[in-house]
């Protein structure tokens, strides 16, 4: 596909969160630049994040490799070992099973971005540090549940 025009990639707003989870991410905005590119092999997205807005939930991913760098702002990048305020030009790696949760945090009073570009493995579990969630993607479907598998509810829609 070649060049990308990034004022035309719409900003994605929402979550695929459960609820009540998929209310947390309220001010955070992304646009998925790799998709527009057509590329399939990894992702590669810009996160907006307003004043006050988290990026995600704090989670791990067991098969797949996560590196951000701020573009824009102040951020606080929230670990499970800590925080680490980050400004333009610093970057993060997260390697795929190494069981560090972590999401970036707007603390300031204006917006930040950040770019992300994490693989995409065919088969995925991404387990969550702060509440008791996971999520397993396989091809292309992904199934919320309790750490443990569980369902998340005794309704019959989360035991698919």
């Amino acid at each position: 596909m070649g060049l990308i025009d990034r004022d035309t990639v719409p900003e994605r707003t929402g979550s695929t969160y459960p609820a009540p989870f998929d209310g947390w991410m309220t001010g955070r905005r992304t646009q998925m630049l790799g998709r527009a590119g057509g590329l399939t092999q990894f992702g590669v997205n810009i996160t907006i994040l307003d004043p006050g807005a988290r990026s995600s939930l704090r989670h791990w991913h067991l098969n797949e490799d996560e590196f951000l760098m701020v573009l824009q702002g102040e951020l606080t990048l929230v670990t499970d070992s800590g925080e680490h305020l980050m400004r333009p030009g610093d970057c993060a790696a997260f390697p795929a099973g190494v069981a560090e949760g972590h999401t970036m945090v707007n603390r300031s009073d204006t917006e930040g971005r950040f770019l992300v570009v994490g693989s995409r493995a065919p088969h995925e579990v991404c387990t969550y540090t702060d509440v008791d969630l996971k999520v397993e993607t396989k091809e292309g479907k992904a199934r919320f549940t309790r750490r443990d598998g569980s369902p998340l509810s005794d309704d019959p829609e989360d035991r698919r």
